[in-house]
């Protein structure tokens, strides 16, 4: 017999038909032993696998299981919203499909919840084993955003349980580029954060590369903050001050008599400038396709197929 409110479990995944099964299985077995009422909303974020045709299976055998195919790859963002809309749970928890978040952490998540927090934060207490390259990456960018946004990043995770009124508060946002990571700390309400350990992937290997990694860490920057537009602003007081030194300094050369030097300090102060014009062009570039992003309106994702109840 379970008791409680229902619970919405959002797992995103793209090109995990060999996870989803064992994914179901892990966490049903989990919440049921638990007595937990619970949906597993799956969305297949363009798969070119068979999870969507694992999901439907699924579906058809337990009425736990719903499915969310979406027309192409939209982005683990556009996925976790998504799951978020079709959730008819009074809270949700969102976690990966590769089971590197511990579904039995989910219990305890639930607890808490029970006890009157709105948000339950998962934080890594390790990132596992992984290349250290990607450590590097991974502690570099959430240091940045840490000092950029003035919300501590450091080992934060997609791993959340959020209360029905803080979904509400997030599906009313509408831009068209959400971070969710850092948005569903940015909305507030009470909140508790609970420790993890990352665990190791049992089938497959990670979707991620250096490359999309780095494409991820620069959108999210973006959409969630405006400082690299202030590092304009920066450089160009820094160029203002190197100018007033030369400045000077060939001022003092001219009234001593000194001669100039020839072309070498023409040819430097070009390259520097120049670099220097092109980085805050190229700055202020992406943040108008941001803005031509964001007046477009187009929708975050395009939902082809959904099965389950």
């Amino acid at each position: 017999m379970q008791n409680g409110k229902l619970l919405s479990v959002i797992i995103p995944s793209y090109n995990e038909q060999d996870m989803i099964p064992k994914t179901f299985q892990t966490v049903k077995e989990i919440l049921d032993k638990s007595q937990i009422p619970f949906e597993i909303i799956f969305v297949d974020d363009g798969s070119k696998d068979l999870t969507y045709e694992n999901v439907l299976k699924l579906s058809l055998e337990y009425p736990e299981v719903k499915g969310i195919s979406f027309s192409r790859n939209f982005g683990k963002e556009a996925a976790i919203f998504a799951g978020l809309r079709e959730a008819k749970g009074d809270c949700c928890v969102i976690m990966d499909c590769d089971l590197q978040h511990p579904p039995a952490t989910i219990v305890e998540m639930y607890r808490l919840w029970e006890e009157g927090y709105e948000v339950v934060e998962g934080v890594k207490a390790s990132r596992g084993k992984e290349n250290p390259l990607h450590t590097l990456c991974a502690n570099g960018f959430y240091s940045i955003i840490s000092r950029l946004t003035g919300i501590d990043m450091a080992n934060a995770s997609d791993f959340k349980l959020l209360d029905r009124q803080a979904i509400d508060a997030l599906l009313e946002m509408p831009e068209r580029a959400p971070f969710f990571r850092a948005l569903s700390s940015w909305i507030g309400f009470k909140t508790i954060q609970v420790p993890f350990e990352v665990q190791e992937r049992t089938v497959g290997t990670s979707k991620w590369s250096l490359w999309s990694l780095i494409k991820y860490a620069i959108r999210n920057i973006t959409s969630f903050s405006g400082a690299p537009m202030q590092f304009v602003t920066f450089l160009g007081w820094i160029m203002l001050l190197f100018s007033l030194i030369l400045g000077v300094q060939s001022l003092y050369r001219y009234f001593t008599g000194t001669a100039l030097e020839g072309f070498t300090t023409v040819i430097l102060l070009q390259l520097m400038i120049g670099s220097i014009l092109m980085i805050s062009l190229g700055i202020i570039g992406h943040y108008i396709s941001k803005i031509y992003d964001e007046i477009k309106r187009r929708p975050r994702y395009i939902i082809n197929k959904k099965c389950g109840d």
